[in-house]
């Protein structure tokens, strides 16, 4: 029975030790964001992932990915009719279109799970 105030949910074994090898081998890096124990590890990818899903809903109608390449994903935003490109520069994403580090064409990058994965591995970080 878990504690006054959790819930528990089942997972498969697989999916249980997928997570707890990567809750094991960043360890040290989920302790400086204040992640402490394997539980709060989900818990934080369940957030994280909440919050792509709701940025993904949000903006989905208005963009849509045309394409992806090794350090570049094209884009066309609906509302400007416009194509923009969102590529890696010095460690960061960068937008063509709007000239920032940190736009909706930026998150929306950041909101696709295949994208998110590679740019992940690669240590580029989502602007807060």
């Amino acid at each position: 029975m878990p504690k006054a105030g959790f819930k528990s949910i089942t997972v498969s074994e697989t999916v249980y030790d997928k997570f707890h090898e990567v809750y094991q081998n960043s360890k040290d890096d989920l302790t400086m964001k204040g992640v402490n124990s394997f539980s709060g590890y989900v818990t934080y990818m369940l957030e994280e992932m909440m919050q792509k899903d709701k940025t993904f809903a949000r903006y989905a109608p208005k963009i849509e990915k045309i394409s992806i390449d090794d350090d570049r994903v094209i884009l066309k935003d609906n509302m400007k009719n416009r194509i923009a490109e969102v590529a890696v520069q010095k460690g960061e994403l960068f937008c063509q279109l709007c000239d920032e580090k940190d736009c909706v064409h930026v998150g929306y990058v950041f909101s696709l799970p295949d994208v998110y994965e590679v740019l992940n591995a690669r240590g580029i970080k989502s602007p807060k």
